[in-house]
């Protein structure tokens, strides 16, 4: 008898069955071992995750824990360089309030100029320690009370490398700053500065601004060759020139800006003044 094509015996029926059983129960086998792997693997996972955040939290712990200890660091730099600031204004005619004038007087003047706030601040804090490296010129020059020989003149001239010298090798930005600006802080725009005759943007910019700003304070300060001139006076030498000092010698950026903010330079002056010193 022939079979039709739908017919299978039993037998070869079940051995089928019974081979699909048993091929489900291996695929079986390997999808539960699979997701075993994936369960360790996803546990390890959690495991790097909370390990990696754990080790994040001790990262910015150190690294506040190392800026303040940088900060700290900084600050008993500075404290060191403004005491021999303060030591060294003794040599000569500068003043306390002379010192505290020029920080702001550069504060004003970067933030005209478009400095950020933080950048203007650092200008702040560095301007002071412009002329620390005169703690390395002999009493006998920097208090004699006449003219200044050709020789006493070169030593004299020679303070902002002493300063920058003093002011080297920290890993303090403020300091740098203020190692920069005691280098620089002669120069003039022209070239006709000193002790490098840089000029133009060859100069960095703290030292254009300490330049001129301590020549507006100088001049409205009362030394022994010289009155203390009052602020409009000032003002026009500076803008103008006279016989010692020329518009030349200020970055034209900055003169503009001192034309449009020298008022705030003479109430800064007015506020922070001393005996003997010129008003209005």
């Amino acid at each position: 008898m022939k079979l039709s094509p739908e017919f299978v015996p039993d037998d070869d029926l079940n051995t089928q069955l019974r081979a699909a059983k048993s091929q489900l129960a291996l695929y079986a086998k390997d999808l539960n071992e699979l997701l075993v792997r994936e369960q360790k693997k996803s546990r390890k996972l959690e495991a790097t995750n909370k390990q990696m955040q754990a080790y994040a939290q001790d990262l910015k712990a150190a690294y506040h824990a190392e800026r303040r200890k940088t900060s700290e660091l900084e600050k008993a730099y500075a404290d060191t360089v403004v005491r021999l600031t303060l030591a060294s204004r003794y040599k000569d005619e500068e003043t306390g309030t002379h010192i505290q004038r020029l920080s702001h007087y550069s504060k004003a003047l970067g933030l005209c100029v478009g400095l950020s706030e933080d950048e203007a601040q650092l200008i702040f804090d560095a301007a002071p320690m412009h002329d620390v490296g005169k703690v390395s010129i002999p009493d006998m020059i920097m208090q004699k009370r006449g003219p200044l020989d050709e020789q006493e003149w070169e030593i004299v001239k020679r303070h902002p490398v002493f300063g920058a010298n003093l002011l080297a090798g920290s890993p303090s930005q403020l300091l740098e700053t203020a190692r920069i600006i005691a280098l620089t802080h002669h120069e003039r725009w022209d070239g006709t500065g000193y002790p490098q005759g840089l000029k133009g943007n060859d100069i960095p910019l703290g030292g254009r601004m300490v330049m001129l700003v301590d020549t507006y304070d100088a001049l409205r300060s009362r030394r022994p060759y010289k009155p203390a001139f009052t602020h409009t006076k000032v003002c026009d030498i500076i803008l103008h020139g006279d016989d010692r000092t020329q518009p030349t010698h200020f970055d034209p950026q900055l003169l503009e800006a001192f034309r449009e903010i020298h008022e705030q330079f003479d109430v800064i002056f007015s506020e922070i003044a001393e005996e003997g010193m010129a008003e209005g």
